[in-house]
């Protein structure tokens, strides 16, 4: 039997007593989060959302006193010109501000550090986000750090703030993380860009305006993949031990959302109502994940984006459908209300078995899938790969979520293998498709 010295990196490296171990702690982890998901008080941003909702962002900051904002985006969204929206209406009302758009993808500590460093040389009061999960999870660590005197690093774990954040509010440019609404923020190390995780509910935004026509100019696979990162998040939340009245009903009304609106807005990035549903699901799915959290999708899905750099919506897309498959014994019950709750079954399915119901929803996913487009291969993956980003996998599972079944280590490379296999068919197909042409 291991002994309490053993890591966990160790407790997943084969089946019999290590992984019973591995058990032991992951579902005792499971149970301190779950007793901390009932007693933590998780604020609520205000929320605007329409075609004004920015200038009604604006308003609010304006009247709590905000002369100095801190913008926080990307260099491909500035330009654009899509925070002209803001600076705008800001400079017509002689507000100040500063925009930092250098956000990258999977944002590291160096990042942070330097949007930091200009927050403050600029004395700004306020930090505004606008851009997706990368550039909100950015300006809240900034924000974080300003209010606290804090470096990043020192905010990696769970409640390391002593003090609220700065007063932070987003306006969020895709439909995919809920950052917005979500108590984390996630962190890239500069050298091995494995992510770490700052956890705290001081981080969550004093208010987010959900603006369609910001939305409106994202291209199609960014659509789909942020899509599909807004229907994992409901999944993984709905699936959890941790789920509750309160996180079912934001889970499956985000499920309900994206099956029905984002093969719209994938097709049509220019209509506004899919756009706003998408938007508002994407709020929703964040609600859910705060105290239900996530799972193993997840948890693969970051390996593969610091292994591969494979963007974080679509490593959960080529995740997803595995592991439905893995959890469907679990969750074949709870599947099945979800898809007889959201109306994703066939006219007269709904006096069918569970087995029947869950196999159905289980298909209709992996139908959106293929509906919007999502290439579920990895470039470059490789064998020799597979025990760390299991291990490092389940470790990320054992720490912070509560899932409905725990893999073994077996069980996690032979998902891998899984997509290895169709990544390789899909380069000799493309060999070939050259050849023949």
């Amino acid at each position: 039997m291991p002994t309490k010295k053993t890591s966990i990196s160790k407790l997943i490296n084969t089946d019999g007593l290590q992984y019973a171990g591995y058990l032991a702690v992951a579902k005792t982890r499971a149970k301190i989060l779950n007793a901390f998901s009932h007693l933590m008080t998780i604020p609520r941003p205000l929320l605007f959302v329409g075609e004004e909702a920015c200038d009604e962002l604006c308003d609010m900051i304006i009247n709590e006193g905000g002369r100095n904002v801190f913008i926080v985006t990307d260099a491909v969204l500035n330009k654009l010109g899509v925070p002209a929206k803001v600076t705008d209406y800001l400079q017509k009302n002689n507000i100040g501000y500063h925009v930092y758009d250098c956000i990258t993808p999977d944002p590291t500590f160096k990042v942070i550090e330097e949007g930091l460093r200009q927050s403050v040389n600029a004395n700004c009061d306020v930090v505004l986000a606008i851009g997706g999960g990368s550039v909100i999870d950015a300006a809240k660590m900034i924000a974080m750090c300003q209010s606290n005197n804090y470096k990043p690093k020192q905010l990696i774990g769970l409640f390391k703030a002593k003090k609220p954040c700065m007063p932070l509010y987003c306006i969020p440019s895709t439909a995919g993380t809920g950052s917005e609404a979500t108590i984390g923020a996630v962190v890239s190390d500069d050298k091995t860009h494995q992510k770490a995780i700052s956890i705290d509910p001081k981080m969550v935004p004093l208010a987010a305006a959900i603006d369609s026509t910001i939305m409106q100019g994202m291209p199609a696979h960014i659509t789909a993949d942020t899509g599909i990162d807004v229907l994992t998040h409901a999944l993984e939340a709905w699936m959890s031990i941790n789920a509750s009245a309160e996180t079912d009903y934001y889970a499956a009304s985000a499920v309900k959302s994206v099956m029905q609106y984002l093969p719209i807005a994938y097709t049509n990035g220019d209509d506004l109502k899919a756009r706003e549903e998408m938007g508002i699901a994407a709020h929703y799915g964040g609600i859910a994940l705060n105290k239900a959290g996530l799972g193993y999708v997840h948890a693969i899905a970051h390996q593969l984006g610091a292994y591969y750099n494979v963007p974080h919506g679509r490593a959960n897309a080529i995740v997803l459908p595995y592991v439905l498959e893995l959890n469907r014994k679990a969750s074949e019950k709870r599947l099945a209300i979800l898809a007889r709750k959201t109306g994703i079954i066939k006219s007269g399915q709904a006096d069918n078995g569970d087995n029947d119901v869950a196999d159905h929803l289980i298909a209709q996913v992996r139908d959106l899938l293929e509906t919007v487009g999502i290439n579920p291969t990895v470039e470059g993956i490789k064998t020799s790969d597979f025990d760390s980003i299991a291990k490092a996998a389940a470790k990320e599972v054992s720490d912070t979520y509560a899932v409905p079944t725990y893999m073994q280590a077996s069980e996690i490379k032979d998902i891998l293998t899984r997509i290895k296999t169709a990544s390789d068919d899909r380069t000799n197909k493309d060999k070939n498709s050259d050849r023949a042409a």
